[in-house]
């Protein structure tokens, strides 16, 4: 192993590390203490933090370019610790309410990180597997972690048969394309394309199968149907996690894999991925509206988003265009998380007990014994449904703006209008907390209250001042594509 090498997963071996040395000193933490773990579990995701950030000005390639650590890697990195940071302060009293409190939690979210950590880096198409694993497999844990709950149980069973699934589709078209080229590395995919001067059918085969284990990831349709019933049952603190977490690892992986290893057949996957995020708008945000249930709202609401990104995905296909694109793409990555997050963690302080307090109905009320929780939430809203002023709205801008300088100005009308239709499910939201009678009271503790006031004042402050952070997602795509 050379200096390279190990340079380029120090970062990911350090948080690894510390994910297996915590599961043993687990073993030794009292029972009645488990918070002791997940405080522990912070620490290593603000040590592993401060790494990324102070080598946020390297590009290191290592493996024989299996890995790339670069400004793409390094963006969507912090992403994915700061969801890991929120995931387990929303844990530290959720756990315990529902006397589900077992250590193994904190472990597994942070193996989870690591492989969203690792999708990022992926430049070889057996690293974005094994990526992939490492990411799903703590998750199906985590989805039935409430056991003995048979919904909870129920939703970690349909999300692993249904992710084994899909992995046979991945596999199968690594296989392909690598029957097509001779190679899984993604430059050597683009060299070997470029000296055959012709798109293999095989190549178009393989490149389809990735996307369909890859859209399934993501949450797009027609692989979403996974999600509304895995994110009901799921722990909602794990549900608030994956929600973000899973998604970004899988864009991660998807503009690593079609806009640097499949650039040439973009005239084929570009169409197919509009048409993916013509059908994942309208279907997420129509069936949004049918949903009683918050948790299966607010899935249906994931399912959309993951629409709005693939326009990113889209407009990548130009070539010109393509930075542009992949910029906007994690600018709404950043916003998603942070409008998303910040409304599961009003969720959390509202549900009662795992399974009780989840429907729309229960957040009835709340204007009344908690304003300030409700102007949280319905800023959250606001963001989600894409509202002036909001992160959530400038997000859409960027990928709206994506869509239509590549000439897909049809798929930014859809967007626009798919955008007023989600207005009816998140005002309704709004409307029950502050003008249906009820008597809906959230427990708040510290570490919620502090997840919800620092997504609240992001969301606002991002949405004002965007252009410095939009300048820094557009910094970190320079390697990317000049590497």
């Amino acid at each position: 192993m050379t200096t390279s090498d190990f340079n380029s997963i120090f970062s990911v071996f350090v948080l690894a590390s510390w994910a297996s040395l915590l599961l043993l000193a687990d073993l030794f933490v009292p029972k009645d203490r488990k918070w002791i773990t997940a405080w522990l579990a912070i620490l290593g995701l603000l040590g592993t933090l401060v790494m990324v950030l102070i080598m946020s000005q390297f590009t290191i390639s290592g493996f024989g370019g299996m890995i790339m650590l670069d400004g793409f890697t390094h963006f969507l990195n912090v992403i994915v610790l700061i969801t890991g940071v929120v995931g387990v302060l929303l844990a530290l009293n959720y756990l315990g309410k529902n006397n589900i409190d077992r250590g193994e939690f904190y472990p597994l979210l942070l193996f989870t990180v690591t492989g969203m950590m690792m999708m990022a880096s992926a430049s070889d198409l057996i690293v974005v597997f094994l990526s992939l694993e490492l990411l799903s497999i703590p998750l199906y844990i985590l989805a039935g972690f409430a056991k003995p709950r048979s919904d909870s149980e129920e939703s970690a069973i349909k999300y692993f048969l249904l992710g084994a699934f899909a992995s046979g589709f991945f596999v199968y078209g690594v296989a392909l394309t690598y029957g097509a080229t001779g190679t899984t590395n993604f430059k050597q995919i683009v060299s070997a394309v470029g000296a055959a001067k012709a798109i293999d059918p095989i190549l178009l085969t393989g490149a389809a199968l990735i996307l369909v284990g890859l859209g399934f990831k993501v949450a797009a349709v027609p692989f979403h149907m996974w999600t509304p019933d895995v994110y009901e049952g799921a722990p909602t603190v794990v549900t608030a996690f994956m929600s973000v977490g899973a998604k970004v690892g899988g864009f991660a992986a998807l503009f690593r894999v079609f806009l640097t290893a499949f650039p040439a057949l973009a005239a084929s996957w570009s169409p197919a991925i509009a048409i993916i995020s013509t059908l994942t708008m309208i279907v997420g945000n129509t069936a949004a509206i049918a949903q009683g249930s918050i948790k299966r709202m607010l899935a249906y609401s994931s399912v959309a988003h993951a629409g709005y990104i693939l326009m990113a995905a889209v407009a990548g296909g130009k070539g010109s265009l393509s930075e542009f694109a992949a910029s906007a793409a994690l600018f709404y990555l950043l916003s998603y998380m942070i409008m998303n997050l910040g409304a599961w963690s009003i969720v959390i302080a509202v549900e009662k007990k795992q399974g009780e307090g989840n429907s729309i109905d229960d957040f009835a009320g709340l204007s009344a014994r908690q304003p300030l929780l409700a102007i949280a939430m319905a800023l959250f809203m606001f963001s989600l449904m894409g509202l002036p002023t909001t992160v959530g709205f400038v997000g859409k801008v960027y990928v709206f703006s994506a869509a239509i300088n590549a000439g897909y100005i049809w798929l930014a009308v859809i967007g626009v209008a798919t955008s007023l239709i989600s207005a009816f499910y998140y005002l309704r939201v709004i409307k029950v907390m502050w003008m249906a009678g009820g008597e809906s009271q959230a427990v708040l503790p510290i570490p919620l209250g502090a997840v919800v006031g620092v997504t609240a004042v992001a969301t606002v402050v991002l949405g004002l001042f965007p252009a410095p952070l939009m300048d820094v997602a557009s910094r970190a795509l320079l390697s990317l594509f000049r590497a």
